[in-house]
């Protein structure tokens, strides 16, 4: 049942989106905006009790799944049960990722292989298990989260960005493929975003650099990237795909 405060037309009313990576921080924010909008979300994220809690906080018929992005089984069951329970997928952001910064001449191998399993491998499993489902509809909308790391480059990112610009890279390449069954695929780019992972990543000096370098002065917030990514899953966006987005405050604007 939709809670009152999500309750009239929203730009998604009755849609069924997946969000992974949907249990906090930009992932969260998505799943809320996409709530108020009118839709019915399932939220994903390796944590089963936190996608359950971002479930049952937003209501209107959210749904929480445990599913590690990196086991295609386990992805494919989980798109499964989404569609099994709700006929169809109109939506699907592929939210979830993860970083540990270091300069590349220093950095463990074994780190290598976990950033581009979560963030490029990710990507490929959830839309391996979905362009089909959207492909036989004949219609959808993809919107991958990028990063402004896999444009311009990080300092201590150098693989990360590269798992991001192949995200960018492969975002382009389906929007080719699957445009003939009018289904649209985009990429939104956050900038430097106040979230735990951020916080993780470098102490109050980063952040006091990275805002003196932004020109809004401020680093973005979740909800700014979630109000890009409803746009791009709306139909709005219609005409729409193959596109690349930087959410940046203009940190970066080649």
């Amino acid at each position: 049942m939709r809670t009152a405060k999500n309750a009239g037309m929203g730009r998604l009313e009755d849609k069924v989106a997946i969000v992974t990576g949907g249990g906090r921080g930009i992932g969260r924010a998505i799943a809320e905006k996409f709530a108020a909008e009118g839709a019915v979300v399932a939220v994903a994220d390796l944590d089963g009790a936190t996608a359950a809690a971002t479930a049952d906080a937003i209501g209107a018929d959210a749904v929480g799944l445990a599913a590690d992005v990196t086991d295609r089984a386990a992805v494919t069951a989980m798109v499964q049960a989404v569609h099994e329970r709700h006929g169809r997928i109109d939506v699907l952001v592929n939210n979830a990722g993860w970083d540990k910064a270091a300069p590349f001449i220093e950095s463990d191998p074994a780190d290598w292989d976990r950033v581009i399993q979560i963030n490029l491998y990710g990507v490929l499993n959830t839309c391996r298990a979905v362009l089909p489902i959207m492909a036989a509809q004949g219609r959808g909308a993809v919107v991958n989260i990028g990063s402004d790391a896999g444009r311009v480059g990080s300092s201590g990112e150098a693989v990360y960005s590269a798992a991001k610009g192949g995200v960018i890279a492969f975002t382009k390449s389906t929007a080719r493929e699957l445009a003939r069954h009018d289904v649209r695929i985009n990429c939104v780019c956050p900038g430097p975003t106040d979230t735990p992972l951020f916080a993780s990543m470098g102490g109050e000096g980063l952040r006091s650099a990275l805002v003196k370098a932004i020109p809004f002065r401020r680093l973005g917030q979740p909800a700014d990237l979630a109000n890009a990514v409803a746009f791009y899953a709306s139909d709005e966006a219609a005409f729409i795909t193959g596109q690349t987005i930087s959410v940046s405050g203009g940190l970066t604007m080649s």
